[in-house]
């Protein structure tokens, strides 16, 4: 019994002081579809979203199913979004899937399996990564640019 006593109540007690941690509130509240502007968009087969402004439409994009490249633009220390980032897509043979202009600050693809270069450009600065995806969990990818101008 001293051994359940040591070893699994202060677990037990752990996990319950986490457990609200494990869930994500901004899932539970409901979204004021009233303000959100995001609809399914398509180019060369390949659907999107972009947008992001406010947090019903942020918390709406994050909630969408079926996208499996996520990607994410901010600013500045204090990592704030910003809208206005121009994205290219590629796949790893170089074709171009997707140019959006003014986009973000989030944005979700939905892209055959394979490997792909994106292109995130913010008033002349480019940033540049590569994602896998495949029909598992979506790959995320943060670009940041160190200041607002």
């Amino acid at each position: 019994m001293k051994l359940i006593q040591y070893f699994v109540m202060p677990f037990i007690a752990i996990s319950v002081l986490l457990f609200p941690l494990a869930l994500d509130a901004t899932n539970l509240t409901p979204i004021d579809n009233t303000g959100v502007q995001v609809q399914p968009m398509q180019q060369n087969g390949i659907t999107y979203l972009s947008g992001g402004i406010g947090e019903d439409e942020a918390r709406a994009i994050g909630q969408a199913q079926g996208y499996n490249l996520h990607m994410t633009f901010a600013i500045g220390p204090e990592n704030k979004y910003v809208p206005d980032v121009d994205v290219t897509v590629q796949s790893a043979s170089g074709q171009t899937l997707l140019t959006l202009s003014d986009a973000g600050p989030l944005v979700y693809v939905q892209l055959p399996p394979g490997r792909y270069s994106v292109v995130a450009t913010r008033n002349g600065e480019e940033r540049r990564d590569t994602a896998e995806v495949g029909s598992g969990a979506a790959r995320n990818l943060v670009f940041h640019w160190n200041s607002s101008e």
